[in-house]
Parts: C-alpha cells; sequence; structure tokens
C-alpha cells in the first residue's frame, strides 16, 4: 500500500509542476496580478481554471479515504492518461508572446517545487490524507499560482526595491539628461518612437524599448542600457490606475512631457472615464516649474482638464480654431504616406513636412515631437529632413506585401479612436477592402457599445469581415448586421493565423488591403472548432 502512495505522490508532483507552466504564463501576461488582473482574469475563465484531471481527484479521495489498493491503483493510471492528455494539447497550444523565463519566474517555481515537496513529505512521513492535498493542488494549480504569488509578494517587494533604489542613484548622477515622459491612452509608443527619431540627429538619444511602459520595465532600461553618453531619455509611462503614471514619474523625474491622446483605453480597470485622464494628467502634474509639457488642443478632455501645475505648456492642433504653438493644414495622404504643412507660433514661414507613416493620429504625434524639438531649438529644415526620415513603426498601421494582397498591420492593440483612425485608412486605400479583427477589449461596461459602433464603422468600409472568436466578436457582428452587411461576405476563425490563407484564396482583380487590426493576448484566445 505505501509504495503505491509514494509512486502516486510523486506523480502527482512532477504532474503539477508541468502543467503550471500555463498557470504561470496567464499569471505573467496579467502582470503578475497587478490590480488583481489575474485573479478577474481566472473568475472571467472559471471553466478553464477548473483542469479536466478532477476524475483523478475523485478516486485519490476515495482510495486514501476507502484505504484500498485498487483504487490506487486507478488514480495512477488515472494520472498518467491526464498526463498523456495534456502532452497532447501542447502540441496544439499556439502562444503569441511565450512564457519568458525571468529571474521572477524562477523564483516562482522554487517556491512551487518547495511548496509541492512539502506535502509530498507529510504524504510520506505523516499521514496518507496529504496526498489528497497534493491532488486538490493539481485540480485547482491555477487558483495555487495566485497563492504562490502572494506567497513570493515580500521577496519580489524587496528586489523591486533594490533595483529601484539602484535605478534612482543613476538618474542621479547624470545631472544633464534630458528626461523626457509620453503617456496617454493612445499613440505611446509611435510617439515615443517618432520622437526619437526627430531627436537622434541632435542628441545621443535612447528611449524604452518597444512598449516597456511599467515600473520594473523602466528600471531594467535605466539599470541596463542607460549610459553616461546618453544625452536624452525617452521613458514611455503605461497605467491601468490612478497613481501609476505618478509613481514613473517619481522614479526617471521627467522634466519634458508629452500627453498623445485621452480615451476609454483601459477603463475596465480605471473605472471611470475621469479616473483616466487623471491618472494620464499626473506626468503633468509631476514636472517642476521649469518643465514643459505638450498637450493637444484637439483632445477636449485634455482642454477640459484644469491644470494645477505651474509649468511651461505647448499645445498643438489641427482642427482647433484657438492659437497652438505647432499646427498642421493642408494634409493629404495615401497608401506612400502622408504630407502637411505645419505652422510654428512665432514663426512666419509655412514648413511642408512628408511622412511614410499611416494615419492623423501620426501627424498629432509628429506635432507634439516638433513642439518638443523646437522648444530645444533644433534647426526646423532639420526637422523637415527628419520626419522623411521615421519608419513606419511595426504593427502600428505598418503597410506590407504578403502573398497577393497588402497588409495594413495595425495589430498591436485597439482602442475606439485608433480603430477608427485604421478604418479612415482603410477607406483611403483602392481595390478590395477587407477587416480582420478580434474587436476591442478592457473597456468596461462600454466595450459592447464600443465594438458594436465598430461593427457599424467597418460595414460603412469593407467588402468583407473576418471576425477572430465567435464570442468575443460577437458585438461587432451585431453591428455589422444592423448594417445589413453582406453575410456571404461575414467569416468568422479562431485562430488569425487561418485568415492569410484565406484571404490569398479570394478572387478579384483589384488590389487587396487587409486591416488587421489588434491582435487578442493567450489570456482572450477562443478555443473550438473553425465557424
Amino acid at each position: 500500500m505505501k509504495i503505491y502512495i509514494i509512486s502516486l505522490g510523486i506523480l502527482i508532483v512532477i504532474y503539477n509542476l508541468c502543467i503550471s507552466k500555463r498557470s504561470i504564463h496567464m499569471l505573467q501576461q496579467n502582470m503578475y496580478n497587478e490590480n488583481n488582473r489575474y485573479f478577474k482574469w481566472i473568475f472571467k475563465n472559471i471553466k478553464e481554471t477548473f483542469r479536466f484531471d478532477i476524475v483523478s481527484l475523485i478516486f485519490v479521495v476515495l482510495a486514501v479515504v476507502l484505504n484500498m489498493q485498487i483504487l490506487l491503483a486507478l488514480s495512477l493510471i488515472f494520472y498518467v492518461v491526464s498526463f498523456c492528455y495534456y502532452r497532447y494539447l501542447k502540441k496544439f497550444e499556439q502562444n503569441k508572446k511565450p512564457l519568458v523565463i525571468t529571474a521572477r519566474v524562477k523564483r516562482f517555481i522554487a517556491t512551487l517545487v518547495i511548496i509541492n515537496l512539502i506535502f509530498l513529505g507529510l504524504t510520506i512521513f505523516v499521514n496518507n490524507y496529504f496526498l489528497i492535498v497534493l491532488a486538490i493542488i493539481s485540480s485547482l494549480n491555477f487558483y495555487l499560482i495566485g497563492l504562490v504569488n502572494i506567497i513570493n509578494y515580500p521577496v519580489e517587494k524587496l528586489v523591486f526595491l533594490y533595483y529601484k533604489n539602484k535605478a534612482k542613484s543613476k538618474l542621479r548622477d547624470m545631472d544633464n539628461l534630458k528626461i523626457i515622459g509620453i503617456t496617454g491612452s493612445y499613440g505611446k509608443t509611435s510617439c515615443k518612437n517618432i520622437l526619437r527619431d526627430i531627436l537622434s540627429g541632435a542628441y545621443n538619444t535612447l528611449e524604452t524599448p518597444r512598449s516597456v511602459n511599467t515600473l520594473n520595465g523602466l528600471m531594467i532600461v535605466i539599470n541596463n542600457t542607460l549610459s553616461k553618453f546618453d544625452e536624452v531619455f525617452i521613458a514611455e509611462m503605461g497605467a491601468y490606475a490612478k497613481g501609476d503614471i505618478k509613481a514613473l514619474a517619481n522614479l526617471v523625474k521627467p522634466k519634458y512631457a508629452i500627453i498623445t491622446r485621452i480615451g476609454l483605453a483601459h477603463l475596465y480597470t480605471f473605472g471611470s472615464e475621469e479616473n483616466i485622464l487623471e491618472a494620464k494628467m499626473e506626468l503633468v502634474e509631476s514636472l517642476p516649474r521649469d518643465g514643459v509639457a505638450v498637450l493637444n488642443r484637439d483632445d477636449h478632455k485634455q482642454v477640459s482638464y484644469h491644470i494645477k501645475n505651474n509649468c511651461k505648456v505647448l499645445w498643438i492642433g489641427i482642427d482647433t480654431k484657438d492659437e497652438v504653438d505647432v499646427k498642421a493644414s493642408n494634409i493629404k495622404s495615401n497608401k506612400q504616406g502622408i504630407s502637411f504643412d505645419v505652422k510654428f507660433k512665432g514663426d512666419e514661414n509655412i514648413y511642408k513636412f512628408k511622412t511614410k507613416l499611416l494615419g492623423i493620429h501620426n501627424v498629432y504625434n509628429i506635432l507634439s515631437s516638433l513642439a518638443l524639438a523646437n522648444s530645444f531649438k533644433i534647426d526646423k529644415k532639420k526637422l523637415v529632413e527628419s520626419v522623411a526620415r521615421i519608419k513606419p513603426i511595426e504593427h502600428r498601421l505598418e503597410i506590407k506585401k504578403i502573398a497577393n494582397f497588402y497588409q495594413i498591420d495595425d495589430a498591436f492593440n485597439s482602442n475606439p479612436v485608433g480603430a477608427n483612425n485604421a478604418l479612415e485608412v482603410l477607406d483611403s486605400m483602392p481595390g478590395e477592402k477587407i477587416v480582420v479583427t478580434p474587436g476591442m477589449i478592457e473597456l468596461g461596461d462600454l466595450e459592447y457599445s464600443e465594438n458594436k459602433k465598430f461593427g457599424k464603422h467597418i460595414a460603412k468600409v469593407a467588402d468583407k469581415v473576418i471576425l477572430v472568436g465567435e464570442k468575443v466578436t460577437k458585438a461587432i457582428k451585431e453591428g455589422l448586421e444592423e448594417e445589413e452587411f453582406n453575410k456571404d461576405n461575414l467569416y468568422i476563425i479562431n485562430d488569425v493565423k487561418e485568415s492569410y490563407k484565406m484571404i490569398q484564396n479570394f478572387k478579384t482583380d483589384k488590389d487587396i488591403y487587409a486591416l488587421y487590426e489588434n491582435d487578442l493576448p493567450d489570456t482572450y484566445v477562443e478555443k473550438g472548432d473553425k465557424k
């Protein structure tokens, strides 16, 4: 009997450690439960968090309680079958963003191993009933990972404080470094890359890479990448709740700030539009008195906000009738890019700019960057040259030829303003127009209505629509139907990769332009058969 108990205990421990990869992956994608994101994900996906090995748990309970060797043997068989089934499913698993084995994940795994070994030891040396605990841990693995995250919190907090103080100390020693913070609901990464390209002609410029915009991300860049030769540091700043931007500003101490556009992104975590506005404007309120903030006069939320800081404010705009510091007009666009005129306050000249970027929102991003660059006294002719050299930004309205069609890749993320901008870009293209999208997320109570509006807008632009995920795109489909979109031109799939082959099989004499709007993270992937 004891040999069966020990064998089964060891098997369950090995099984637990193997299946924990999926749970840790979801924890990492939910920012280690920051603002309870992981637990919210669990309760939103309650069916997925109860594993298929529940039958094995039942047999373990019966075997231990009834003290029957035959039931223990059956339990062993069931766990072997469960493990084989788990390995079978892994063959078909496609992660858009794989688990990153960081030092934090390694500490996490160590804690997980210790917990499993403790209960294995108690099972072997104290009481067989602890085997039931091991089986419960297996069936409730997602919840165990949440518990381990709580257990590790004190250690992670100490590690965090060490690297935070190290980063702050490094910045204090770089007195002449120009530090720029960029935030907003949309366009942060695009604006950051545009600003980098514009400033790089005059300064040694370092920006946070990709979409790194959290405290941990900024600390890593400062500690590992920032050097004494850098003259400008551009820090992208993201937020999911009030206080997040303030914490980032307290770390890097920016003297300059750019607010892109403020909207509904992450409304689910912020709770209200007012909270979003106040959170984003924390960057402006954190500037020193001799600081400079660049704001958008066409964004009514920014205009309505009462700034309590006495820092200098530069306004940019396109449609506003009010006087601004940098204004664009005569905007023209095609698939090669955009051309526009720019007027700087205090300068009678009109400067003509061209860019390979697509979308009116990128004109705003360029204007914000020009306003700040102009305050740095960079020659305007150099600014014209720098803007012309700006390269399209990956997955942000990036147009590229794939097989027999042009892909307009806007897959990084999506929001109501960005989605509408993307549709306007698609509408300006000649030929067959296709939209591929899973819709928009994290819009709180407005998620359904905004996706429905998105569907209505799509119906007015697209010739064909490919929806990714039946459940998440229900509102978009409803919007399409209300606009009487042709059902024969509507397709629903579960994996965005299927769309590439599908589009290549479409027969048309026209050029095909396919807008890929948003690509949901693995936490939102739907499982099931193709529709």
